[in-house]
């Protein structure tokens, strides 16, 4: 069984759902999108450090 069907029958059972759930509620607090983008701009590589203000300006 391949780690993605795995990852799908979790998301689709009960215990899954929930944990969906919680994690669109926690990333969908403005402070925690800022969090969470600073991470995953890390794992990018794309730095991450700085005061946040990731605007869109060159």
């Amino acid at each position: 069984m391949s780690l993605f069907k795995k990852v799908t029958d979790f998301a689709k059972s009960p215990q899954g759902k929930k944990v969906v759930d919680q994690a669109k509620k926690y990333a969908s607090d403005p402070k925690n999108k800022e969090k969470i983008d600073q991470v995953k701009n890390k794992f990018m590589g794309k730095g991450g450090s700085g005061s946040g203000s990731q605007g869109g300006h060159h």
